[in-house]
């Protein structure tokens, strides 16, 4: 049976009956409320989710609608937009506010002085940022591969497609939806927000308003909202009722903690005490795979850290980033010769992890993401 191909989620009176459309894989709902209520009671989706990280990044250059459109056809569940302000207040898809490795902004001679340095998150970044640009002067940019090379097959794209707005992401899943079939849902992450309040431009309003034009500000949203910074995720539960995950790095601490002097690292909030923190104001967390499969010296996975058990029993879903079809991303025992730019066994991560209880990946290739979930579920 084929979910209606909205991402505004479903009506009150189903969502007593089912999960929210953002906690289920929409692409592989049961059949049966019965089997949704006993994967809920479980604390595991009826499939893991398959997040197409920053579109089909490994196919077109990231955040671009091509990229997010790709990662639809090749069956992403959700397409997840990293978004930034422009200085008129919009909210864009980009990498980073520093814009110099992800447009053609530095080939552009009326743009030349906005080039600059600025202390983003506690470090000197020189380039040219968002921030200083009006929305309609980003239009006049396009894309280029960020990762040029190590995917030096997507700089074929480089100049054809323009910096999108978080509306017209949305738009874009909406749409893309109703054409394919099926429910696609929306997964924006908050960027340097204590940065963006410190310059007046703060996020979580902006996002907030967003959400509600179009309907997505409730539990049965299939949207997640995501930040490295657990305040941002608190500020927007205030603003909109919508699914979230804070993200976990393996090393350091949010930057918003380190402001304002709670010693607490990510790999505290990793733990049983800060997930119990955690839980009070989100639905789970994005770990980086090494807090939830570790890795030797060597490189090779070991066994599965204690992380999805102990998110579980805590009703809080577990997404890990990223998974890459490349040599140099893979643990050494799943990769294939020599070169590091070359596609190594990512069938068998993505499984391995899977097969550890994970809720969702986020994926650059999210086909062959899709292929290996699918293969273990059958």
């Amino acid at each position: 049976m084929r979910r209606r191909a909205v991402i505004s989620g479903v009506g009150a009176a189903a969502g007593a009956a089912v999960l929210p459309a953002a906690l289920i894989s929409p692409a592989y709902a049961s059949d049966t409320s019965a089997d949704i209520r006993a994967d809920r009671d479980h604390h595991r989706p009826a499939r893991p989710l398959v997040i197409g990280h920053r579109g089909a990044s490994g196919h077109r250059p990231e955040h671009t609608l091509a990229s997010y459109r790709l990662a639809i056809d090749l069956g992403a569940d959700f397409i997840e937009p990293d978004l930034v302000p422009t200085k008129d207040g919009q909210l864009v898809a980009r990498h980073e506010n520093e814009i110099g490795g992800t447009t053609d902004v530095s080939t552009r001679p009326q743009f030349a002085s906005r080039k600059t340095t600025k202390t983003v998150d506690g470090v000197a970044v020189t380039g040219w940022f968002t921030e200083d640009f009006t929305l309609a002067e980003l239009k006049a940019l396009r894309a280029v591969e960020r990762l040029a090379t190590v995917r030096a097959h997507n700089t074929i794209y480089n100049g054809l497609f323009q910096v999108p707005t978080f509306q017209e992401v949305i738009d874009l899943a909406r749409e893309e939806g109703r054409r394919v079939g099926r429910t696609i849902g929306v997964y924006p992450e908050t960027k340097h927000p204590t940065y963006f309040n410190s310059i007046g431009l703060a996020l979580e309003p902006l996002v907030a308003r967003v959400l509600k034009r179009n309907g997505l500000a409730g539990r049965n949203a299939a949207v997640f909202l995501q930040s490295f910074e657990p305040t941002s995720i608190k500020k927007l539960r205030g603003l909109v009722d919508t699914p979230s995950v804070v993200l976990l790095d393996a090393a350091g601490q949010p930057f918003d903690f380190r402001t304002s002097g709670d010693p607490r690292t990510w790999a505290d909030l990793a733990k049983p005490a800060g997930l119990d923190y955690l839980k009070a104001f989100t639905d789970g967390v994005g770990a980086t795979k090494n807090l939830v499969i570790a890795r030797d010296a060597a490189g090779n996975l070991l066994q599965p850290t204690p992380l999805i058990a102990d998110a579980h029993v805590r009703g809080l879903k577990v997404h890990a980033w990223t998974f890459r079809n490349e040599n140099q991303f893979l643990p050494l025992n799943l990769r294939t010769g020599e070169d590091p730019n070359a596609w190594g066994n990512i069938l068998e991560e993505v499984r391995v992890f899977l097969a550890a209880g994970l809720d969702g990946v986020f994926a650059d290739y999210p086909d062959t993401a899709v292929l290996a979930r699918d293969l273990l579920v059958r």
